[in-house]
């Protein structure tokens, strides 16, 4: 998968237009994180995590702190998880996961960017059946042997490690998430994780050629950066290398 496997996700950190943008993403995932799941990150380690990653994209310190201080209290806004699924431009497979505080408005939004691009919405469990949920890292190395072993070593119940262009992934089920990090952690701290997410990786690809859909799916994607709802993208696309 190595690299390419990026390409297919368009995540809150790599494409949002404008800092402000990142942040006001990261904020919602912040708070609706701390107020699930308790806002102390040594307990909630999903929480833990979701701060290291906005510290790697340069998220200031005060944007988290004070996600973490309205989840602490009492009121404020009430943001719920919206994910929604279907096929965009070239027929290829798209899911969309959203934190919103007015469903009819997000649902509005996302439909648009499907009828305006001649993509077709779905219901739940459309296309997410062709998707695996994993656990994904990725590093610079040249064993890709010796991380396998280490994480076995762990009992670790690995998907797959593969080495391409001096970069080191490795995927899992997504329940293996903090337990890979832990072991990198502790018996692999020479390695500097770049990536370190959940996320949906397909299980199929879908090559796009015809530029008119080529124009159709970058449009697409265009008007989900455009949502403020839309916190990441996870399609199966594949696109004419330039």
């Amino acid at each position: 998968m190595g690299r390419a496997y990026q390409n297919r996700k368009l995540s809150m950190a790599k494409t949002a237009g404008a800092k402000t943008k990142i942040y006001s993403k990261y904020g919602k995932a912040i708070y609706v994180c701390a107020k699930n799941g308790g806002v102390d990150p040594e307990g909630n380690l999903a929480l833990r995590g979701l701060i290291d990653r906005a510290k790697k994209d340069q998220v200031p310190t005060h944007v988290i702190e004070n996600a973490i201080k309205k989840a602490s209290g009492v009121g404020g806004e009430d943001y719920s998880e919206a994910r929604y699924e279907g096929f965009g431009p070239g027929n290829c497979m798209v899911i969309i996961d959203c934190l919103t505080d007015n469903g009819n408005r997000t649902i509005k939004d996302v439909r648009l960017c499907f009828t305006k691009t001649h993509s077709k919405i779905g219901s739940s469990g459309t296309v997410s059946h062709m998707f695996d949920h994993q656990a994904v890292f990725a590093f610079k190395g040249d064993d890709d042997e010796a991380v396998l072993e280490n994480l076995m070593m762990a009992d670790i119940d690995v998907t797959d490690v593969e080495l391409e262009d001096g970069i080191i992934t490795v995927q899992a089920p997504h329940t293996e998430f903090y337990k890979i990090k832990t072991t990198f952690a502790e018996t692999m701290p020479e390695y500097d994780l770049e990536v370190e997410e959940i996320t949906w990786v397909p299980q199929t690809y879908t090559a796009i050629t015809a530029e008119e859909d080529i124009a159709n799916f970058e449009k697409f994607l265009a008007m989900l950066e455009d949502c403020d709802d839309v916190q990441n993208v996870y399609h199966n696309a594949e696109l004419p290398e330039e």
